[in-house]
């Protein structure tokens, strides 16, 4: 039964689109349609993944099939239901947000392709998280990064969705190839492409370094850990806000997920393999947060915020393959614990942001926080919920962000009793990242929140701005409401992550029970506390303004306005000019472009402070080499241009380079 529901699910989510294709003549009932079906799907998925986190509703199939080394096998476990739920929740809810957002009914063609499009990766995603064959998992892999680089090119006249497009279908390609290394020699050596032959497999040596370079490449760049993250900033920016929430929210985790897999095949992974990505994940969570206070692209700077909340996961990942390599079960529950809640939790908070931000470009046409302001006055519903998403992110408690946060941290700290002489030990500097991450991300979204939504409008497409329709905004409730029911009862998870972490570490649950019990009491205290006090607060603040308790006898009065008698936008704090200070504490990495246009006389008429950011693998590194390599292939093309001998010393340098790999690799 249990089967047929994640079967089910994989097939209508995938046929999802096809009677919006169908039903064009009738395109509002159409797109309803859809979206009902790939709701259903929804459900059936997630009435699947339930038991299986349970503990005892997984499942295994194996049947032959015609493709060379392939077979159609799936696999139900706990770890892949983990993944399972939020890879059909967010997109169920996404759909039925873009029945506003996106309309069938006024964009026509565009919307059709999007919902094919959408369906096909929510049922490539599926696929790759139940796929337990390399070839089937590739298939799915390859399905999900095509339909992707079409959903970013959902706007085709737009040059900037056409280069981020092809960025991101060149970096996902480069992946695959990866992964087809990867795959290729383990199947070779093991005999077989199914996954369940794979286990055991030796981690020693350089071989087992190649093979550890190889999944970093393929599922880093997926999941976008710095520096190969150039692609995702420009893709989710791109894209339509839900397919930008999908995108960041669950394509991201199916590199995490690939990764957790793969290592979880090793016998015994080396302490080189969690020392390199808790320092790759600290990195990637520093440098993701510093690039997105430095962003006036709302899109972009949540997508670099995926940046930093994917090195905040990697550093728990780092964690548990440190617990693996020194034997310390608290470690591998407390640090798989921690990535994979944070997975959940970064789908369900991540979501929330991209939908509130579709929400702003929806009624005021713009995504520049430049341009914006005074909007909680219009909509007040979305600057509520985006609020919440915001504290979420920051890691702030009541809410889902910073529980999981929290099991890294501890995770972190309990490598301090691992003697001092041990290299795992320095693995307890995630802690003091984590906070400084935590930190940043705090100011980041305090510049957000009070640019955006609170001051005066600065255009007047602004000033005409209404609240969004019920559409977009009841997935954004639902979404918050999940932020604060995992902030709040974080032990009634821990179970089935304790089943997880003992399915992929290949312990048993009583191992880890005691870790986990204390980690889930640590949590809910923290988290309940939180919630007194905000609950005591809100209550006094009710109390203030309806009863008239706790108010002062002093006179109010107009303050100053140093001469200004009504305050204009121009009086207010940019968004440059908020994060200047903490903008130039890392431009040694950074290297922020300023405009400064100062005031000028008695009274001024202009000035100008402005900021810019580059991405510096991108801008800095990888396009300047395309186009060298352009210049240079054009220079030796012109001069090869007719002469036949040439072709044919080439020809031959190449025969003779294949046969000598051959000879001595062999």
């Amino acid at each position: 039964m249990t089967a047929a529901l994640a079967i089910g699910a994989v097939a209508l989510a995938s046929a999802s689109g096809v009677l919006g294709a169908a039903l064009r003549r009738r395109p509002a009932l159409g797109q309803r349609l859809s979206c009902a079906v790939l709701c259903t799907a929804s459900a059936l998925g997630i009435a699947a993944a339930v038991p299986a986190l349970a503990g005892g509703g997984g499942f295994e199939i194996r049947q032959a099939w015609q493709e060379p080394f392939a077979s159609l096998s799936l696999r139900l476990d706990p770890l892949s239901a983990l993944f399972l739920i939020p890879v059909l929740a967010v997109p169920a809810l996404g759909s039925i947000y873009g029945v506003a957002y996106w309309p069938q009914e006024k964009l026509g063609a565009r919307a059709v392709r999007l919902q094919i499009f959408y369906g096909l990766v929510t049922g490539a995603m599926a696929m790759v998280v139940l796929a337990d064959n390399a070839m089937l998992f590739l298939f799915g892999w390859e399905v999900m990064a095509v339909c992707a680089f079409l959903l970013v090119l959902s706007d085709p006249d737009r040059a900037d969705a056409q280069r981020a497009a092809w960025v991101y279908l060149a970096a996902a390609h480069v992946g695959t190839f990866a992964l087809f290394g990867f795959f290729s020699v383990v199947g070779s050596a093991r005999g077989s492409f199914d996954f369940a032959a794979w286990q055991g497999l030796p981690a020693a040596g350089a071989a087992g370094g190649g093979l550890f370079a190889l999944l970093l490449v393929g599922f880093g760049l997926k999941a976008g850990l710095v520096p190969l993250h150039f692609w995702l900033p420009g893709a989710h920016a791109a894209a339509p806000s839900h397919v930008s929430a999908v995108m960041s929210g669950v394509l991201l985790k199916t590199g995490i997920y690939g990764l957790l897999r793969t290592t979880g095949f090793f016998e015994a992974p080396p302490l080189a393999w969690g020392m390199v990505l808790l320092a790759l994940g600290a990195v990637s969570a520093a440098l993701g947060v510093g690039l997105a206070l430095a962003q006036h692209d709302l899109k972009r700077l949540l997508a670099y915020h995926s940046v930093e909340n994917i090195g905040i996961i990697t550093m728990g990942v780092g964690i548990a393959l440190v617990g693996r390599a020194r034997g310390e079960p608290a470690l591998v529950l407390l640090g798989f614990a921690g990535a994979a809640l944070h997975v959940v939790n970064h789908a369900l908070f991540k979501s929330l942001l991209f939908f509130g931000a579709g929400s702003v470009l929806h009624a005021t046409g713009t995504r520049d926080i430049e341009r914006l302001g005074g909007l909680a006055k219009v909509m007040p519903w979305t600057a509520s919920l985006f609020l919440v998403g915001a504290a979420a992110i920051s890691g702030l408690p009541p809410l889902n962000g910073f529980v999981s946060e929290w099991l890294v941290v501890l995770g972190s700290l309990r490598a301090l009793d691992l003697p001092r002489a041990d290299r795992a030990a320095f693995a307890v500097l995630a802690a003091p990242t984590l906070a400084l991450v935590g930190a940043l991300a705090a100011a980041c979204f305090v510049k957000v929140q009070g640019v955006v939504f609170l001051g005066n409008p600065r255009s007047d497409d602004v000033a005409r701005a209404r609240e969004s329709p019920r559409e977009m905004l009841l997935p954004m409730a639902v979404l918050a409401a999940a932020c604060l029911a995992i902030g709040l009862a974080p032990g009634l998870l821990l179970p089935s992550l304790t089943r997880g972490a003992a399915s992929w570490a290949g312990l048993s649950t009583d191992a880890l029970a005691a870790p986990a019990s204390a980690a889930g009491a640590s949590a809910t205290g923290v988290s309940l506390g939180a919630a007194v006090l905000l609950a005591a607060l809100g209550l006094l603040v009710v109390l203030r303004r309806r009863l008239g308790l706790l108010r002062g006898t002093a006179p109010r009065s107009d303050t100053w306005g140093c001469g200004y008698a009504h305050p204009s936008a121009r009086m207010e704090y940019t968004a440059s000019s908020f994060a200047q200070i903490l903008v130039q504490g890392f431009r040694f990495a950074l290297l922020p472009r300023v405009e400064l246009q100062p005031p000028r006389g008695l009274f001024p008429g202009f000035a100008r402070f402005a900021t810019s950011v580059p991405d510096a693998v991108l801008d800095l590194a990888i396009l300047p080499a395309v186009r060298a390599y352009g210049v240079a292939a054009g220079w030796v093309r012109g001069r090869l241009a007719g002469r036949i001998h040439f072709y044919a010393v080439l020809v031959l340098a190449t025969l003779v380079a294949l046969l000598a790999w051959r000879l001595l690799w062999w």
